[in-house]
């Protein structure tokens, strides 16, 4: 299988990028071909002030960045959780590479609700997410909002979500606990 992890955390120095790396080795040690996309090294800034419909153009380097999704079977999305979903860079990212003629396209509007087709039909995804909330309230009482959100975003282009994987609380954790999510990384990787 052709895996892409991408990495969302704005920092190179995170938890998120141990992960990653636990996370490679364990698909690599499995025969997967792994490339990996660090988000912090895209420039992605310019493109936050674009309104919805106005059309992109995108550079060379996020034109690459597309073709990396449709080589991929498999994208594992990292990074933590803040104010209950995604980094804001994860969220510029599906806006800008996500678009319009590459991962879906409306048809012919007709009747009451829109119709599209969903460009990356075949491709599976899940989550491996930090956080501060106890993941057992996050889902219970909270009722899972980043969940949610990434489910409708890659159900949206045709992508299947299996599953999402949460390790908190990071905050009050201590070196074992985070061994630990770091070795449950790994096996994620490795049965992928």
């Amino acid at each position: 299988m052709k895996i892409l992890v991408i990495n969302a955390h704005p920092k190179k120095e995170s938890f998120c990028t141990a992960i990653v790396d636990k996370y490679t080795k364990g698909a690599a040690e499995s025969n997967h071909e792994v490339q990996i996309l660090n988000l912090r090294d895209l420039e992605l800034e310019k493109y936050l002030k674009f309104e919805y419909n106005e059309e992109i153009k995108l550079s060379k380097e996020l034109l690459d960045v597309q073709e990396m999704i449709l080589w991929a079977d498999h994208l594992t999305f990292v990074y933590p959780l803040w104010w209950s979903a995604a980094p804001a860079l994860l969220k510029v990212f599906f806006e800008v590479i996500l678009q319009s003629g590459f991962a879906y396209k409306y048809q012919k509007i007709e009747g009451m609700a829109p119709k599209w087709d969903k460009f990356l039909k075949n491709k599976t995804a899940n989550t491996i997410v930090t956080m501060d909330t106890p993941p057992f309230y996050f889902n219970l009482i909270m009722r899972d909002p980043n969940g949610k959100m990434m489910k409708e975003i890659t159900s949206f282009v045709g992508i299947k979500l299996l599953k999402n994987y949460y390790f908190g609380s990071v905050k009050v954790s201590n070196e074992g606990k985070r061994k630990k999510w770091l070795d449950k990384s790994y096996q994620i990787g490795l049965k992928q």
